[in-house]
């Protein structure tokens, strides 16, 4: 077999005996990965400061964000509260007829193909968020991992696979593949049954074509661009516009700008006086290279295409130069814009990869969402910086319509690891709006729910039993309420 067919064979083969692991195990493979990962820290972030150039400190954060995930999937995972257990018993005075026994739980969809990011190489790659929830949900991984960080994904893979493996999880449980023919061949295999990404527009359209094309669709979950804009008041700026300036140039510089949180649009009343501020916050920025080649002559072309056109200033213009390999190094740039201008040129309404922001300055805030409207989809996030006593809900309202995430008085970089978290919006955000890629809901994205009526409870799986072996959350619903639905005068 080529590896395709072994890496596929092999992660069909450990699917259902994933599946049967009692979630108290599970949750010890997930704590077993995570203490891999922390017992070769200083290895494995020196790999990715080789490969990446994000910088030690930045490397450090990511990589412990990444342990803290697993740990955190493990919790819920030992709880039982993914598998969402729900049981009707029998009930023969059912106002709609009989009710026979109903139980339903969430079951693993099987093997997941998870497409690695270039910027995140611990939080969104071999050991990321899409592989920690899946893993917690009970499907085996496999990774096609991302030609940016590449001995850090063989790495990182040795060690969490055999951390699983001696926890107890079947041989399979976590694969890599390395080349680009391999993932196509893999989201195409009747075998996988899930596949998630991280990375451009572009790329995870095509992919995303690909899964609904096979003879049997599956779900793609893509995170793919966001332009995140950040709408800011004249009140706010009076109040404290010179806390919004250096927020600002944190956000666009962190990193590299290299987020998918990062503020591509950032609206301000004409004559915010911001500009001398964030050049200020921005002038002892240091030159930095970008992730890989292709997100160099990305960041190199989208900077170029804006600063060459006639309505756009170039406030700080940044530096940009390219070495012999084409990796580009930057210090960041930020344009303006009036808002009219940006609503009549779709071209310069991408995502420009790096550390590059556009101010765009609008007249009159009782304009603004018209202008949004004609310039924006769908984002991961909307900002809104107002007043102490300004009264924004409208611009929180539209910010709900067009994003995942709505932050008030902050900055969108920097994603909490928790159960409240969303990390997804609307097309273009993301393929399918209705999911989450961080946070502990984003186990429910490679799961299906199954219900058995009548099934003797022997022959039930173990969380719908009466028994409850795993003792697990079980909702019921006993017989003999039905009648009185609705009738509660006090509602």
């Amino acid at each position: 077999m080529n590896d395709v067919d072994t890496v596929a064979a092999s992660a069909a083969m450990a699917a259902p005996e994933w599946a049967a692991v009692p979630p108290i195990a599970r949750a010890r493979s997930l704590r077993a990965a995570a203490d891999a990962l922390e017992a070769h820290r200083s290895e494995l972030v020196g790999l990715a400061a080789e490969e990446t150039a994000l910088g030690l400190p930045r490397l450090e954060s990511e990589l412990t964000r990444t342990i803290v995930q697993l740990r955190l999937f493990s919790e819920v995972v030992a709880a039982g509260d993914e598998l969402d257990v729900c049981i009707d018993d029998a009930d023969p005075e059912f106002v709609l007829g009989p009710r026979p026994d109903l139980r339903r739980y969430r079951v693993p969809l099987g093997p997941v193909l998870n497409f690695a990011a270039s910027n995140f190489p611990f939080a969104f790659s071999v050991a990321g968020g899409d592989t920690a929830s899946a893993l917690a949900a009970g499907c085996p991984v496999i990774v096609k991992a991302h030609s940016g960080h590449p001995r850090l994904s063989v790495r990182t893979t040795e060690v969490v696979s055999t951390a699983l493996i001696e926890s107890g999880a079947p041989a399979g449980t976590l694969a890599m593949v390395s080349s680009q023919d391999a993932g196509i061949a893999l989201i195409r295999d009747p075998r996988i049954r899930a596949a998630s990404f991280t990375g451009s527009t572009g790329v995870g359209r095509m992919l995303a074509d690909l899964a609904a094309a096979r003879e049997a669709p599956i779900p793609f979950y893509g995170e793919l661009g966001s332009l995140n804009p950040v709408f800011v008041t004249a009140t706010a700026i009076a109040e404290h516009g010179d806390k919004i300036a250096q927020g600002l140039a944190t956000a666009v510089a962190g990193s590299a700008g290299q987020l998918c949180t990062k503020p591509g649009f950032v609206f301000l009343p004409t004559g915010h006086g911001l500009v001398p501020l964030l050049s200020h916050a921005l002038e002892t920025a240091h030159e930095h290279r970008l992730l890989t080649t292709s997100v160099s002559k990305g960041f190199v072309d989208g900077r170029r295409r804006a600063f060459e056109d006639t309505a756009v200033d170039a406030v700080v213009p940044g530096t940009v130069r390219m070495d012999e390999d084409q990796y580009a190094w930057t210090t960041p740039a930020i344009a303006t814009i009036a808002a009219a201008d940006l609503a009549r040129r779709p071209s310069l309404v991408d995502e420009v990869f790096g550390p590059f922001a556009f101010l765009v300055e609008y007249e009159e805030t009782d304009d603004l969402l018209g202008i949004a409207d004609r310039i924006f989809q769908g984002n991961l996030t909307v900002t809104v910086h107002a007043g102490k006593d300004e009264d924004v809900r409208p611009l929180l309202d539209w910010a709900a319509a067009h994003s995942g995430r709505v932050i008030f008085g902050g900055w969108p970089t920097g994603v909490s690891v928790t159960p409240a978290q969303q990390h997804g919006g609307p097309w273009p955000a993301t393929t399918l709006g209705t999911g989450t890629s961080v946070g502990t809901a984003a186990i429910t994205r490679f799961q299906r729910s199954v219900a058995y009526q009548d099934v003797p409870d022997s022959m039930l799986p173990e969380p719908l039993r009466d028994s409850n072996p795993w003792r697990v959350p079980q909702r019921h619903s006993p017989a003999g309420q039905s009648g009185a639905w609705g009738m509660n005068p006090s509602e």
